[in-house]
């Protein structure tokens, strides 16, 4: 199947210029200025890009793919996400992990949740793990699970400064990274660790001793929920400019965030004004986890579900309302999440890299089309392509 975009503006994320972008099965086959398509060619689909935007297939690097919360006891877990959720979204990958609850969660349903989600179209991967430490795993060990499980490409998400986690020694913890490093140099992926930040005092400090005292590099490591609080924030600047990144949730509610807590378009924006290098700041949804609902008074009135379409949602806001250029804005979405995942295939509009692209309305900036490894899966801000129960 060959498909044509014709006459797009094209954002790799940096800004090419109006292009005619070839599609070839998954693949992306070429940038060309002014195509021309004989009449009478073989069957391809031209799909008229004027008045819209092409941007990157978004990553969303921690999502609760099979479901998560159940802090409320059980009948607060919040279900499986759809594979629609995600298209709908502009998100063409997706990395899958596990929260609080390590037992009625397990990698087994996660890898198999995972493989769905590929088998309907997307691309999939996920940690080891859960808050837990010492991480549980599928195999015998953090590098077997990395090494010989495919869609295995870290472990995560790793509790530190919350109430809810294992509690675990610094020694513990390194333990776990220096496993997880060594499995990714061994399998040529990334081994990251996915680090869940709480709101307690503790914040960093085991992430900055490490790079203090240990030879695996700040990069090893991807703490999330930075922008919980204006004090974690901080930290989290000081620990991008030892060369670690940092990853901003977008999931909130912004009518009545916690005290302290920053949107992530703010946070984005506050590191621009700083001069603090973004590329190595993501954003991800915490998709599916779930989120306590306020009424006008700041009472909990009902428990909701971190939704992914938060994801370029907030790179909306950075856009409108910060006045941020589309580029930065797109970075913390493809290029730079694709950097510290290794996924080479992903991030960036180039020949050769996997078709993953999100045509969005220039004025609006609404999403109009996705296509995933090449197949459109929403058209018209539509779905198209249906979840198998869907």
């Amino acid at each position: 199947m060959i498909t044509v975009i014709k006459g797009i503006k094209v954002y790799s994320p940096q800004y090419q210029g109006e292009k005619d972008v070839v599609i070839v099965s998954d693949k992306i086959e070429g940038i060309y200025e002014n195509l021309q398509i004989p009449e009478n060619f073989i069957d391809i689909e031209v799909v008229d890009g004027s008045g819209k935007l092409l941007f990157p297939g978004f990553i969303d690097c921690h999502v609760h793919i099979n479901g998560a919360g159940g802090e409320g006891s059980f009948k607060t877990r919040t279900p499986e996400i759809k594979l629609t959720d995600l298209t709908t979204a502009g998100i063409t990958t997706v990395v899958g992990c596990i929260g609080t609850d390590g037992i009625c969660r397990d990698m087994g349903s996660l890898i198999a949740k995972s493989k769905a989600l590929e088998e309907e179209g997307l691309t999939t991967y996920c940690y080891a793990g859960s808050y837990d430490i010492p991480v549980k795993t599928l195999t015998d060990s953090i590098k077997k699970d990395i090494m010989l499980i495919d869609k295995v490409i870290g472990i995560g998400e790793l509790a530190l400064s919350d109430n809810r986690s294992s509690q675990s020694t610094y020694e513990e913890f390194i333990q776990s990274v220096a496993q997880a490093r060594v499995g990714g140099l061994l399998s040529g992926k990334a081994g990251v660790v996915n680090v869940h930040l709480g709101g307690g005092d503790r914040k960093l400090d085991y992430l900055f001793k490490l790079i203090r005292e240990t030879e695996i590099p700040a990069t090893q490591l991807l703490p999330t929920h930075i922008n919980r609080s204006k004090e974690l924030f901080n930290a989290g600047e000081e620990y991008i400019k030892k060369g670690g990144f940092i990853d901003l949730t977008t999931s909130s509610d912004p009518g009545f965030l916690e005290p302290g807590e920053l949107r992530a378009s703010e946070g984005l924006n506050i590191l621009l004004k700083n001069a603090i290098d973004i590329s190595h700041v993501t954003f991800s949804s915490d998709g599916n986890g779930s989120m306590p609902i306020f009424d006008e008074e700041g009472n909990i009135i009902k428990l909701g579900i971190c939704s992914v379409k938060t994801l370029y949602g907030e790179v909306k806001e950075c856009i409108k309302t910060y006045n941020i250029k589309i580029e930065d804005a797109l970075k913390v979405i493809t290029s730079n999440v694709a950097e510290i995942l290794k996924l080479s295939n992903k991030g960036s509009i180039e020949k050769g890299k996997d078709a993953d692209l999100v045509l969005v309305d220039e004025s609006s900036l609404e999403i109009d089309t996705v296509i995933a490894k090449g197949r459109i899966m929403v058209k018209n801000g539509k779905p198209i392509v249906m979840g198998t129960f869907e």
